[in-house]
């Protein structure tokens, strides 16, 4: 089974890809993070002086539908987390089971502030990665196949269980 976390940075997708990991112990389960798949700096676009990680482009997705198609191939769940998990329609097409988790952009702007694993961001970037994931890291509409979760709050893995093992009905 393959299963696509999306969702803006900060709004669980990794914690939950863990979750998930250590509900499936017992089989054969791989995490691939799109972060994985980030181009070298001098690659991607810059916006006012700073390297652009919130674009497509920054991604090198022909690399990330190989790792996932090779992962599919040696374990029982492949589980794709990232910005831009619904972005590409190949890699869409491999999801046997899709995740989005939505946060607001007040519960963003308060975990990205805490986020200083690449630095103090400025507020103006704060703004911009927001502004991308509404422009290219959110499905393009509401699917019915895709479980939306609330990430404002903490997410029930038990919800997320039942949604994979086609019992929810949403």
């Amino acid at each position: 089974m393959v299963i696509g976390i999306g969702g803006i940075s900060n709004s669980g997708k990794s914690h939950l890809a863990d979750n998930l990991v250590t509900h499936f112990r017992d089989r054969s389960t791989k995490i691939i993070s799109q972060d994985n798949f980030v181009l070298p700096k001098d690659e991607i676009p810059e916006i006012i002086g700073h390297v652009d990680w919130e674009v497509p482009e920054s991604i090198n997705f022909v690399k990330f539908k190989q790792t996932i198609i090779e992962a599919i191939k040696s374990h029982d769940f492949v589980i794709v987390e990232g910005i831009f998990a619904y972005y590409n329609k190949e890699i869409n097409g491999l999801y046997d089971k899709k995740l989005f988790i939505e946060i607001s952009k007040e519960t963003f702007l308060e975990r990205k502030i805490k986020d200083t694993r690449w630095g103090i961001e400025p507020a103006w970037y704060m703004d911009h990665i927001w502004k991308s994931y509404l422009k290219f890291g959110q499905p393009k509409k509401k699917a019915k196949d895709i479980y939306y979760l609330n990430g404002n709050m903490e997410i029930i893995l038990s919800d997320v269980l039942q949604y994979l093992s086609n019992k929810l009905m949403r």
